[in-house]
């Protein structure tokens, strides 16, 4: 019988520490100063290459990791473990499909709801309704991901001077518990979840699918170690096991842990039951900040 889900997430986070902090290459972690996470039309510094046909693989070139480092691709020669193989063609079809249908239905039947939501946005402080940002999806490839904004508008430009109050302290991720950069329409999105709805459309495009690890920033992806980079073997998602977990209360090697437990794992059964788990979930609101 297959372990529920709730059982496996308690099973990989209750591990103990030095578990969590295992590599699988001794290489000393290598971290590196934060950058900008905003918008950029630089062109992105990492780059998708075919092998010579033995092993096909996707190679991310970032330049702050020195060389480069080889993802193989889903189905190459020679694969042999669950995340280099990838998920079967049948699989990857019905996720398609699937993202396709629900993310284009709850547009529709969400849409007088996202008007309303706009519109407070607006209303707030007159700054923009959306907030875009580049993200890194499958194998490096950037994309622009969109949110409802749920900050002041230089919010970024706040984030320096809050660095010392992460909730996950020294780490690659930036959370805090009451981040005084959002606004009231903010946190009522933000318990709620709604300000993730925009991504709908990132879904529709292909860009996300439903279920997948979330999606990072550059400035995060840069400071990746070998281990955790493994978790760009997959397309990011709107959900994932984390985030029925615990979310931002799980720190990121728990986070990454849960991430690449979902891509050895993975298949449409999952899929479904971590998106009936994501509602009970976003009702809590347990995580959310």
């Amino acid at each position: 019988m297959t372990e529920p889900v709730q059982e496996r997430a308690h099973r990989i986070t209750s591990r103990p520490k030095l578990a969590l902090l295992e590599p699988l290459e001794p290489a000393r972690r290598r971290r590196r100063s934060r950058r900008d996470s905003g918008f950029s039309d630089e062109p992105a510094p990492w780059t998708i290459s075919q092998g010579d046909g033995s092993a096909a693989a996707a190679v991310l070139s970032l330049p702050a990791l020195g060389a480069p480092t080889t993802l193989p691709l889903p189905g190459s020669r020679g694969s042999t473990s669950p995340i280099e193989l990838g998920p079967s063609a049948a699989y990857a079809a019905a996720k398609r499909a699937l993202d396709i249908l629900l993310a284009a239905s709850l547009l529709l039947l969400l849409s007088p709801m996202l008007v309303v939501v706009a519109l407070l946005i607006k209303c707030t402080d007159g700054g923009p309704i959306f907030f875009r940002q580049r993200r890194i999806g499958q194998f490096g490839q950037e994309f622009d991901f969109f949110k409802f904004r749920s900050m002041v508008v230089n919010a970024e430009a706040l984030r320096l001077g809050l660095l010392g109050q992460n909730k996950h302290g020294n780490s690659i991720t930036f959370k805090l518990c009451r981040d005084p950069r959002v606004t009231w329409i903010g946190r009522i999105l933000r318990k709620t979840s709604m300000d993730e709805l925009p991504q709908l459309w990132n879904v529709l495009k292909g860009e996300m699918t439903l279920v997948g690890p979330r999606p990072a920033v550059p400035g995060e992806v840069v400071q990746y170690d070998a281990y955790e980079r493994r978790r760009l073997a997959a397309v990011p998602g709107l959900t994932c096991i984390w985030q029925v977990s615990g979310r931002s209360d799980l720190d990121f090697r728990q986070q990454v842990e849960l991430d690449l437990d979902y891509i050895r794992q993975r298949t449409l059964w999952l899929d479904l039951k971590l998106l009936l788990l994501t509602i009970p979930a976003v009702l809590s609101g347990r995580g959310a900040y």
